[in-house]
This record gives C-alpha cells, structure tokens and sequence, in this order.
C-alpha cells in the first residue's frame, strides 16, 4: 500500500512537470497565445491526452505524456505552426492507443483537429500475406497530407523526436526504424524543404546504422572546431567590413557540412575524412531593403564576396533566380579561404532564410495566420504542384503499397534540373530524367504518343538525357504506342507509374503464363519451385525480382532450352568447412508473421508470442543445405555489417546493412529484419573484385600480383590491366576469408610505388 502511494505521488510530480512544460511552450510561442480561445483548446488537449495515457510509460520509463508535449514544441518552436497542429500533435496517439475514438475528438475540437489525428493514426491488421503494413500506413498517411498538408509536417516532428529517444530502442528496431527514416522521411523533409529536420534525421540515422562511424567522424569534428573557427574568423572578418560599410543589417553564422553529407561524399568518392575539402559552410542572412530587390541585393553581397577571394565557377548555384521546386531560395558559391580552405558562402534574406529552415512549413504558417488571397495561392504553388504529383501516383489503379511507395521514392529527387518548354516555359525534373520524362511530365498522352524530341533545335532520341537549361520540343505520332522496354530508361514516378499503368494486365497475364511454364518444366523432375531454384534462376537468367523473370519467360525474352544446366549449376562461393552467425532476437505471432511493427518507444501491451532466442547460431558446411543465403545484390563477406531479411518461405537472406536493396526492405517491411553478426569465418573463401588505378610503370604489374599471391597467399581468379596515358587501371578478383584479409590486401597494395586508388568494387544494384 505505501508503495502504491509512492508511485502515485511520483507520477504526480511528473505530470506536473509535464504541465509546466506545456505552460513553458505556450509562453515562449506567441502565435500560441494570440488569442483565449487558442490556449483554452491547447489546455484541453493536454488535459484528455494526460488523462489518455495515464499509467502509460514509454521504454525509457519517462511518462508516455512527455512524448506528445515534446512533438508539440517541434511542431510549434522548430517548424513554426499554430494552435490547431499543437493540439493535433498533443493528440497524435490517442485513437491509436487508448479508448478515445475520432467521433469524441470531433465532438471535443472539431472536424479539423480530428482529421489530422485520423491522418496520424495507423491501420490495423494485415490485408494479405504479402501486404506490408508499414507501406500501407505510410501510404494512407499521404492520402491524409493531400487534405491537410499539416498531416506529413506532424508526424514528420513525431519522427524525430522518436528518433532523439531510439536509445532505449531494442538493437534490431533501432536499424529498421533508422533505415525508414533515412528511406523515407528524411527525403520527404527535403523535399518540404525542411533543411534543419533533414539534417537531423539523417545524422541520427546514421548514428543508429553505423554508430562506429557516427562517432569517428563526430569526434574529428570536435577535434577540428578550433581550427574551423580560426578560418572562418579570417574569411568573415573582411566581409564584416565591406557590409558594415554599406550600412546592411545582417547576421553571419557558420557550420560544418553535416556528419552524414561528410560520410556520403566519402562513400561515393572513396576519399577519406581528410580530403574532404569543403567541411566548412558560412551563412550571411541581411534585411532587404526596400529600394532594391532581395535578388539585386544577393548579388550585391556576392559581388562583395568576389572582390576579396577566388571563387570557384564551378560552384556556383544561383537558386534566387531559379528557386528548387521545395521552395529554397539562396545564392550560394565557393571560395578560397587564407589558409587554403574551400568555404561554401551562402547568401540569403531574413525571408529566404526561414523558408530555407521550415519550407513548407514557414508556406503553412502564412495560410494558418490569414495572408492576402494572392500571397497565399503564390506561396502555395509549388506545394500544391507536388501534391498533385502524389494524388496521380495514390489514384493509380491496382497498385499495392510496395509498388507505390517505390514510386513516391522516386518523386523525391534530391538533384534538379531545369528544362524549358519551346515557348520558354520552365520545368523542374529530377537529375537523369530523359526525353520521354519530360513528355509525360507535360502530359501522359504526350509521354504515349512520343517518337522523340529535338533538344536545343537537335533530334535525338526518347532515351536522351537532358541537362538543365535544355530546350525540349516533344514529337509524337499517333502511330505511336507506349512500349513496356520504356520502363528501361524513364527515370520520373509520373512516367513510371503513366506505363505500368498501361501494362498492368497485359504483363500480369505474362507472369502467370511464365510461373505456369516453369511449374511444367518442373513437373517431369518431380520438383516444385522452392527458394532455392527460384535464386539460381535469378542468378543464372540476370534478373533481380520473382515477378520480372516469369514475366520474361511468359512473353519468351527468356528460354528454358538450358533449364537442366541452370538447376544443376553451383554456387561461385567456395565453402570449405564450416562458419557461424549470431542472428538477433525477433518476435512472430505465426511462423514469420511479423506484422506488429511498432515506431514509437512505447511498452507494448504484451501479445503472445514465439521469441526466436536473443543469439542464435547457425552452423553450415559444404554437406548441408543452409537456410539463408547471400544476397546477389551486394554479396556481403564474412566481417561486412549485416542484416537478415525473412523471406516468405521462412530462409533469411543476408544483406550488407549499406546495400540501398536492405535499407529498402528496412523501411518497408522491418519486421522480416533480423540483426546478424559473424562469429567466425576464418573458414569461408569469397569471390570479391579488388579496383587498382595509379601511374604506369614498367614491372607495376608484376609487384602487385606478387604481393597477392606470395606475401598475402591470397588465391586470384583473374587479373586484368590496361594502361593509357602513362596511366593504368585494373581488377583482380581474388578469394578472401573475411574483411580483414581484405584489409591487409589493399593496405599492402596501396603501399607500392606509383599506385593511387585501391578499393573493393561494390556489386551494383537496382534502384531502389
């Protein structure tokens, strides 16, 4: 009984703290409290949402309350919005985890809170075997956007505030939870232009996937802030005064690149933290003034910048005349510090800068406090343009989840460019897009009835790349029709979508046709088609999916005249004895049923279940069959980082926790994911390709295979050089044990004269 008091008094005390912190928001947001009625509406949902969720803790063992009270500040502090998100975003959890329904909210405050809640509210239950519910969820938080933007812009906040608390997260939650993020939220950020939460996001997630690397490079820069701090003091002191001088109000702040931009340009450059040479980052954000244009003045400023330092042309990206389709308006270049420093200067208005932060959330806030009709529908355009690009892809008839949410992934370019019209008139598209995207992009019947187009006055081809500021006339034919190989080359959602929307029956009909010719193959062998003939037919045929090869043998682009050879072919991978695997822990209602995935750090209500044992071993030889397998798609070895995905038929197959194919398969059906490690593999011998390039000399070739074959007693497949320009580049594919072997290779082949680069080749893979 004393006990029972004692927890009662310190909940108390923590709901006390939680008010106080609702008060302490209310007061530092004016918009919050312009008006009684306002803050009388925000007290009443905290008071249901508190009375809710009592006796609910989440996994850290704070008040479940304290999650939707600090969703409300990012929604009011950090994105900017009113009084009716607040009370959403107090109210986000209700319906879904407690008694409250969507008819009490309506009644309690009105049509539009309860909507946005509804939006925010996950679906129950599974539709089919092969649905995901985290596509469908995502999928029906998107139809709720298209009625209130204020939807995506909530739970955008409640995204990241679950993942500032992921520690208290199981391991295996907190890579699926990190991989959706970083697959689906933090582009829709981007694409919002919410560049802060962005950022964010994608630092978090990387600290959740590889926290080795989160730390080594957060450590670097917190060993360089002195010496960042000294450049940019003497790049910014003379700027200083030359805008001092003309009487502009301004302020200048400074920031390194984030930690994951950092990480991916040494990915995809294959360079090292130390040659990465433009960390550094300066803002000067002015008050315009009223005789000149905010352009005219960005000029000026850059104008002023150029005078004192050497830009670099190549750097210079004017999106104050042209501003990105997320609304971002800047003028950024690049220019040689004193010291030898590249630094980034971008150069912004006090508007620009807040647009810059809160994208279209700074556009909402505008609506939310009543702007001029003209200012709204201007702020409002290419908002409303990109929603109309999302309601085409969820009106795609038949189209299931995962389909749609790979389409919705391709809407959310990064890079831009621009392509105008023969009229002048300008198209924003993504990096890559083709001819044939640009006709659809003005229309789907243009895109069928295309035979090619005449960029810059040139004719080229359907398939042609365009680059920004390309001139694109589309011509067509009524002769014309859409062809299913187009989805070969077109890059855009819409074109995508526009096409297999044309051939959705026809190439179902194929696919059934082509499983049917496989199964009579089989038949007479007195098999059935099983995981492990359906990976050597993808192998052995080229194809990626299960859908694309039995569609391709349905329409007889492939032919089962070798099926013998194909069922009798083995692996490239030499076992020789015996290696082990430490699978993490997963829950399973039936066998592989993994549908209870949950984002939020709540205790669940306990379910029953079959837990799989927290470490598991899995012990294979070259005499048995294993139960998992290597995915083809990044063919990771023994040391690699590594993820196991469940399959339907219950064998896991393992991917590298890098590879884009398993980041997807994170975000879209997280619960099939099991962590792994390796515990030995001194016993494995893998196939990887080993890329060399440097300076050609006479005997280079020579020292290189030596030091493979004799000082590594490394075994080589093949060797290949080619040398041009007192240049060479080559591969050699060699048998590894593991990463360390690996290691030690290219550490050892670094090492001789005249060598320049020296890396694993990464299997390439699908887009995904």
């Amino acid at each position: 009984m004393a006990e029972e008091s004692v927890n009662i008094e310190i909940q108390q005390q923590e709901e006390d703290i939680a008010r106080k912190k609702l008060l302490d928001l209310i007061v530092e947001c004016p918009r919050l409290h312009k008006d009684e009625e306002s803050v009388q509406m925000i007290r009443r949902a905290f008071e249901l949402a508190n009375d809710a969720h009592r006796g609910m803790r989440r996994k850290s063992g704070e008040l479940y309350i304290f999650h939707p009270i600090a969703v409300s500040r990012i929604v009011a502090v950090e994105e900017g919005l009113g009084a009716t998100s607040v009370a959403a975003a107090l109210l986000h959890d209700v319906v879904e985890d407690t008694d409250i329904n969507l008819t009490d909210l309506e009644s309690l405050f009105g049509p539009k809170v309860a909507s946005i809640v509804d939006g925010l509210t996950k679906l129950e239950g599974v539709f089919d075997q092969t649905a995901s519910l985290q596509a469908e969820n995502f999928r029906k938080l998107l139809v709720s956007m298209i009625e209130d933007v204020r939807v995506i812009l909530i739970k955008l906040a409640d995204r990241l505030h679950n993942m500032r608390t992921l520690d208290s997260m199981p391991e295996h939650k907190r890579y699926r939870i990190a991989a959706e993020t970083l697959y689906i939220y933090a582009p829709i950020a981007h694409r919002l232009g919410l560049y802060a939460i962005k950022t964010e996001l994608e630092d978090l997630s990387l600290k959740y996937e590889h926290p080795q690397v989160y730390k080594m490079l957060s450590d670097k820069l917190k060993f360089n802030q002195g010496n960042y701090k000294t450049i940019i003091d003497n790049v910014a002191n003379p700027i200083i005064e030359r805008l001092d001088a003309i009487g502009l109000k301004y302020t200048i702040s400074s920031r390194p690149k984030s930690i994951y931009s950092i990480w991916r340009k040494m990915q995809n450059k294959n360079v090292p933290f130390e040659e990465i040479y433009d960390i550094l980052a300066m803002r000067i954000v002015f008050e315009p003034q009223d005789r000149l244009s905010e352009k005219t003045q960005c000029w000026g400023i850059y104008s002023i910048i150029t005078d004192l330092y050497r830009t670099n042309p190549d750097r210079l990206r004017d999106w104050v005349s042209s501003p990105k389709a997320n609304g971002y308006e800047a003028l950024h270049t690049t220019i040689m510090s004193p010291s030898g420093r590249w630094v980034e200067v971008q150069i912004r208005s006090k508007r620009m800068d807040e647009v810059a932060e809160r994208g279209l959330a700074a556009h909402w806030k505008y609506k939310e406090e009543g702007k001029e009709e003209g200012e709204e529908e201007q702020k409002e355009s290419e908002v409303d343009k990109w929603i109309s690009s999302v309601r085409t892809m969820l009106e795609s008839v038949d189209s299931n989840s995962l389909e749609f949410l790979d389409a919705f992934k391709l809407n959310l370019f990064a890079s831009e460019i621009m392509i105008f019209t023969p009229k002048g008139e300008m198209k924003v598209m993504p990096v890559g897009s083709t001819a044939l995207d640009f006709a659809f992009e003005i229309h789907s019947k243009l895109g069928y009835h295309c035979i090619g187009a005449k960029v810059n006055y040139k004719l080229e081809p359907l398939s042609h790349e365009l680059k920004s500021g390309d001139q694109v006339e589309i011509i067509t034919s009524d002769k014309q029709q859409p062809k299913y190989e187009w989805l070969d080359f077109v890059t855009t959602a819409k074109a995508k979508t526009c096409i297999r929307e044309r051939f959705r029956e026809e190439r179902r009909m194929y696919e059934e046709k082509g499983e049917q010719m496989v199964n009579d193959e089989l038949q007479p062998r007195m098999l059935t088609l099983n995981a492990r003939i359906l990976r050597k037919m993808l192998h052995s045929y080229h194809v990626s999916t299960k859908e694309e090869l039995m569609y391709q043998i349905g329409k007889g682009q492939i032919s089962l005249d070798n099926f013998d050879k194909v069922l009798t072919q083995k692996s490239t991978n030499k076992w020789i004895k015996i290696w082990k695997l430490s699978l993490g822990k997963v829950q399973q209602k039936n066998q592989y049923d993994f549908e209870d995935y949950d984002e939020d750090d709540v205790m669940p209500t306990p379910v029953r279940v079959t837990p799989m044992p927290e470490s598991k071993n899995v012990v294979l030889s070259d005499e048995e069959t294993p139960n998992y397998t290597i995915a083809p798609c990044c063919t990771p070895i023994p040391g690699d980082d590594v993820v196991a995905f469940v399959e339907d038929n219950g064998t896991m197959m393992l991917h590298a926790r890098q590879c884009p194919q398993a980041v997807k398969l994170m975000a879209s059906k997280g619960n099939r994911i099991i962590s792994a490690q390796w515990e030995s593999h001194k016993v494995l011998s893998y196939l990887v390709v080993i890329e060399i390039t440097g300076i050609d000399r006479q005997g280079i070739v020579s020292e290189i295979t030596k030091i493979v074959s004799f000082e590594q007693n490394v075994k080589m497949r093949s060797v290949h050089f080619e040398g041009h320009d007192g240049v060479f580049s080559g591969s050699i594919y060699v048998y590894v044990y593991n990463t360390d072997d690996l290691k030690a290779l290219v550490g050892k082949i670094s090492k001789v004269k005249g060598v320049h680069t020296v890396k694993r080749k990464e299997k390439s893979t699908n887009d995904v």
